[in-house]
């Protein structure tokens, strides 16, 4: 078995990898693989270090009560709306897409767009401001 450490957006997990070509003994040596039948391991899966937190960018800061953020990791399939537009609640501004699925994201107050903070195309993540609403 191999330890590794393996960080998905930003996420540190610790996993146990089974070699399936060879296997170890606890040392570095490979051993020979036995032909007797092996019963299937479940790789463990540990949360993430608290000693490791993710460190946020500068643009995954809230913009304050005006920000319209994202409500999940995903990325930015079309913004609806222009700067200086009037949006009211519920509007739509945002269309996000993860795991093949849009989420449409609306201005949670009524107001006009001050600045757009992201591109078509761009990763996100959650809670990144996307939009700047006044």
């Amino acid at each position: 078995m191999k330890r590794l450490r393996i960080t998905v957006e930003g996420k540190s997990y610790e996993v146990e990898v089974e070699m399936l070509d060879e296997v170890y003994a606890g040392s570095s040596a490979p051993i020979a693989r036995s032909s007797a039948p092996r019963r299937p391991r479940a790789a463990a899966v540990a949360a993430p270090s608290a000693a490791a937190p993710a460190a946020k960018s500068a643009a995954t800061a809230a913009g304050g009560d005006g920000a319209v953020t994202s409500p999940l990791a995903a990325v930015v399939v079309s913004i609806d709306v222009a700067v200086g537009a009037a949006v009211e609640v519920g509007q739509k501004v945002v269309t996000l897409e993860a795991m093949k699925m849009n989420t449409v994201v609306t201005a949670h107050k009524a107001g006009t767009v001050k600045a757009i903070l992201v591109e078509a195309g761009d990763g996100v993540e959650e809670g990144q401001a996307l939009i700047d609403l006044e």
